[in-house]
């Protein structure tokens, strides 16, 4: 009987002690729970510093997975890029060119190019020896190999930058044809700090107050006066 009661005495402080240990456990709090989340706040922002690898496609040229997929109509593709508040460009590039993949792995390879360029353009990417059928601002329709021809591409890659919407040039019997809507071009490949500011060029419309050297030269200038270093 006695050592029944110690038996049950000793259970009774044993839960006791389990209890006050529970009741001491500190509650979660701010710090704790910031810790626990740095590493999913950590691979956030390591995704974000990684731009999106490009694929290689069926006629083997590099894209980016955000270039347009359209009925390559390219007044109705200008129209869909301006109603995003974006400008319109198109990039030619043709299998095996070594800086066609340099674009791809180097330049957009940055993400803070990569988003940027993402984030106020909308680009359209054709093959310099392709068969799809394209429709050109005049309203001709021809092959990608063709319509190279008629606006005279002979390097790639080669980004063509077109004017907006209300800019569009009208001839005799309608719109002009691509080459004529130009607002920049990009005429071979340009390393990264050239590449990123063609496309601010374009974007802030700086066209119309300089040409684009004279542009970059500005830059080169404001980042040195600043301390920073430019690759170029």
């Amino acid at each position: 009987m006695i050592a029944t009661i110690l038996v049950l005495g000793l259970m009774l402080l044993a839960s006791t002690f389990v209890w006050a240990d529970a009741d001491k456990m500190p509650e979660p709090n701010a710090s704790m729970t910031q810790a626990a989340s740095a590493p999913e706040q950590t691979a956030n922002q390591t995704a974000n510093r990684i731009a999106p690898p490009p694929v290689i496609a069926d006629d083997g040229l590099h894209k980016q997975p955000w270039f347009l997929d359209s009925f390559l109509e390219l007044a109705d593709d200008l129209a869909e890029a301006q109603a995003q508040g974006k400008r319109f460009a198109i990039v030619w590039e043709q299998k095996g060119c070594p800086y066609c993949e340099e674009l791809h792995t180097a330049n957009f390879a940055k993400p803070e190019i990569n988003r940027y360029v993402r984030d106020n353009f909308v680009v359209l990417q054709l093959n310099l020896w392709g068969d799809r059928q394209v429709t050109d601002f005049d309203g001709e329709v021809l092959a990608e190999k063709a319509l190279a021809r008629k606006w005279g591409v002979v390097f790639t890659p080669t980004i063509h930058f077109f004017v907006e919407k209300r800019e569009l040039k009208s001839g005799e019997s309608g719109l002009e044809p691509g080459n004529k809507q130009l607002a920049a071009t990009m005429p071979g490949y340009f390393r990264p700090f050239h590449f990123a500011r063609m496309f601010e060029y374009v974007r802030d419309r700086q066209y119309e107050r300089l040409h684009f050297q004279k542009y970059v030269a500005e830059k080169v200038k404001e980042k040195r006066e600043a301390g920073k270093d430019v690759d170029i």
